[in-house]
């Protein structure tokens, strides 16, 4: 059995898939476990919807701790992750007060069945949240 080390990328085989997370069995090197925010760059729902048992995954060790678990990513062993950066405010934008200007949309032909899918729901969820606030202001009910 080979000793893993931090930063090392290793292929390995999902061997359980729980709520939290998943169970890898690396090659020649143990188990760790993939938690459910190191599985994809995108939001994961559900663990079962990216990951299948007996799926061959390259996972890389982010942690080991003192009882010996080992902490996997599989997000973090793709060679060039596209960079996930939140936007900088630019502080040239507040002097000129709120401005509203519309957002730049990626043309769908561009863009990922899971964009496309997290953009409807996105839309679908502002649109419920709407449709809500009118129809309680318009029974007379607010919620505190």
């Amino acid at each position: 059995m080979q000793q893993l080390e931090i930063g090392k990328i290793y292929e390995g085989k999902v061997k359980g898939i729980t709520q939290y997370g998943a169970f890898i069995d690396i090659n020649g090197g143990g188990t760790g476990m993939v938690h459910i925010s190191e599985i994809s760059n995108t939001f994961v729902k559900e663990i079962r919807d990216h990951l299948t048992e007996n799926q061959e995954v390259r996972v890389k060790v982010i942690g080991i701790n003192e009882a010996g678990k080992v902490s996997l990513s599989i997000k973090r062993a793709v060679e060039n992750p596209e960079p996930q950066q939140k936007p900088r405010r630019n502080d040239s934008h507040r002097s000129r007060g709120t401005v509203w200007e519309p957002k730049k949309q990626t043309p769908m032909s561009e863009l990922s069945f899971e964009d496309m899918l997290s953009r409807f729901k996105q839309n679908s969820e502002e649109r419920m949240c709407d449709l809500k606030r009118s129809t309680d202001r318009k029974n007379g009910t607010r919620r505190k």
